[in-house]
């Protein structure tokens, strides 16, 4: 059995399930994996029994690094294992610095924290080093995949590893990943420019997905006369500038005289929570913050909406798009990076301009005021995920690539899909 190691910078996260599902999947396909996280995770993300019995089986860096003695054993043994090995990693930790002293520093800390996760590989006979998020987490596994001789690989989301790619050294770590998951196209494309062409071969397109039975119930066929106004929206999300939720409450101030029982339930939480409820009081009840939600409370919450809503300034491809695809539900979002990918505009649901209130409240009037076109929306989008965008399906083809690259072999971009 292939035994690898999962790194990501706080696992497991409400916001992240799409990595849990993942783990779960690889395990399902006969990969071993080993849950590392630099962080331990706020209980405020123990939303759920996957959550939960996530953490309890999950290593945390920081948490074993905080020993000095431990931290200190750590290096002592990889230096001793293989001093060349280890001086060439604290080498790549210099060179890959970004600029500052406080970057250095930074910079530093990975290196201590690499020798740390490394002893841990070692000791659990790990293979290969695989890392979520590109930014300070995969510096850590590329430390680590050079003090400890282990190959490591990343999966690249976006979008805010394409705001900083220079301070992230996301070169570097192309260059010297074993390989690169992409989670769509257009994230694939951003790699490209920051890598040259000898190592395209090596960036696989692999979509976050979702289990589209965890929503058989709530994707029955719809019945209606055609004439059923939809008025309960859902957005599900972290509470951050980026996710565009001011422009929402715009279009739904524009949609209360067309609209007035139009409502909005706002899943999740974030650092902008109490600057966005403020901003949503004039709205009174057509807006209701739930925060944070377990896969199986957002699953119920998609039996009671008519249509999902995400009008964010910037994404990678949004998990939760795929989920109220999966649950048949129409959804309304912005024609950014990956997401024509996955939402045909028209067929799926309906894709707006980023920033433009106008766009985003006629594109809701026209969903919320039509049972036919939701119900074909939510047809639509349920056939989509089943074909593309399923988590089995997702999983399988990158076992599939573990498999492949640790014997040797090569594999192509994407699985061949029936049509």
């Amino acid at each position: 059995m292939t035994k690898i190691a999962y790194l990501t910078g706080e696992y497991p996260r409400a916001t992240d399930t799409f990595i849990q599902r993942e783990v779960a999947g690889l395990r399902q396909n006969g990969i071993d994996v080993l849950t590392c996280s630099i962080r331990q995770t706020g209980v405020e993300h123990l939303v759920g029994d996957e959550q939960k019995i996530e953490a309890a089986n999950t290593f945390y860096v920081l948490k074993a690094a905080k020993s000095p003695l431990h931290l200190v054993r750590c290096h002592m043994r990889a230096l001793s294992r293989a001093p060349i090995r280890y001086f060439r990693a604290l080498k790549l930790a210099l060179q890959t610095r970004p600029a500052g002293v406080k970057n250095l520093l930074y910079q530093l800390f990975y290196f201590a924290e690499a020798a740390v996760l490394a002893d841990h590989l070692r000791q659990n006979d790990i293979t290969h080093l695989h890392n979520h998020i590109a930014k300070a987490s995969c510096t850590v596994a590329m430390i680590t995949s050079e003090m400890g001789g282990v190959p490591y690989s990343f999966t690249l989301h976006g979008p805010d590893i394409f705001f900083e790619p220079h301070h992230w050294r996301l070169d570097a770590k192309i260059e010297r990943a074993r390989f690169v998951a992409c989670i769509s196209h257009f994230c694939r494309s951003q790699a490209m420019a920051f890598s040259p062409p000898d190592h395209w071969s090596k960036l696989h397109i692999v979509h976050c997905g979702v289990d589209p039975g965890r929503y058989d119930d709530v994707a029955g066929p719809v019945k209606t006369d055609g004439t059923k106004t939809g008025n309960n929206l859902l957005f599900v999300g972290r509470l951050a500038a980026v996710k565009g939720l001011p422009v929402l409450f715009e279009a739904l101030t524009k949609l209360q005289s067309t609209h007035p029982d139009i409502r909005l339930t706002v899943i999740g939480d974030g650092p902008d929570r109490d600057a966005l409820e403020t901003l949503a009081q004039p709205l009174g009840e057509t807006v209701k913050f739930v925060g944070y939600q377990s896969q199986t409370e957002v699953a119920k919450n998609l039996r009671t909406t008519d249509a999902l809503v995400l009008p964010s300034f910037a994404e990678g491809l949004p998990v939760v798009l795929m989920e109220a695809m999966a649950a048949r539900l129409p959804v309304i979002t912005t024609r950014i990076a990956g997401v024509p990918e996955l939402v045909q505009d028209g067929a799926c649901g309906v894709l707006v301009p980023a920033g433009d209130v106008d766009a985003l409240t006629d594109g809701i009037a026209r969903v919320v005021s039509d049972a036919k076109l939701r119900e074909s929306m939510g047809v639509n989008g349920r056939a989509k995920i089943l074909q593309e965008f399923d988590i089995a399906g997702e999983t399988k083809w990158l076992a599939q690539i573990f498999t492949a690259y640790q014997n040797g072999k090569t594999i192509g971009l994407r699985p061949e899909r029936k049509v």
